[in-house]
């Protein structure tokens, strides 16, 4: 099994409690995901706010006609430092994903590393190739370029 891994830092001109309180509410995931992909949360365990054990579940358009039910729970939390979510369901074989928040002058470090694995084999690694490194790729272009927007400094 191959496993692939994406690795991206951006700067946030926002203190390390406005970054957590975003990025620590699962619903505020939709607000940061391509609206082509058809996010919508399904479910989400307890309560609004994150925590270790937490599952999520929702469904995700990875082609034009296809939707796919995706599980994942919040496996690690160190509030204001780090929390990681892995996929328990879903299009891949893996998906394991660190958020990491590092407060530095100005604002907060933001580090998002994905290790993730296509199934199917030869097939896979052929899809994969082919279309979802890309894809990945992509989605996180975008959630840097619409957290650029949605935290600008307007002071």
């Amino acid at each position: 099994m191959k496993i692939h891994t994406i690795k991206r830092t951006q700067f946030l001109p926002i203190t390390l409690s406005e970054a957590w309180d975003f990025f620590s509410t699962p619903k505020n995931l939709s607000k940061i995901t391509p609206e082509e992909m058809g996010f919508e949360i399904l479910y989400i365990s307890g309560d609004e706010k994150m925590y270790e054990g937490q599952i999520i579940r929702y469904d995700v358009r990875i082609l034009p006609l296809i939707k796919v039910h995706w599980v994942t729970e919040i496996k690690h939390v160190s509030e204001y430092h780090y929390f990681v979510d892995e996929q328990r369901f879903g299009p891949y074989a893996l998906w394991h994903h660190q958020h990491s928040f590092k407060e530095v002058n100005g604002g907060v470090e933001m580090t998002d590393e994905v290790n993730y694995a296509i199934p199917l084999g030869l097939i896979g690694r052929l899809v994969g190739w082919l279309f979802v490194v890309r894809k990945v790729n992509a989605i996180f272009d975008y959630r840097f370029t619409i957290l650029e927007s949605y935290f600008k400094k307007s002071k």
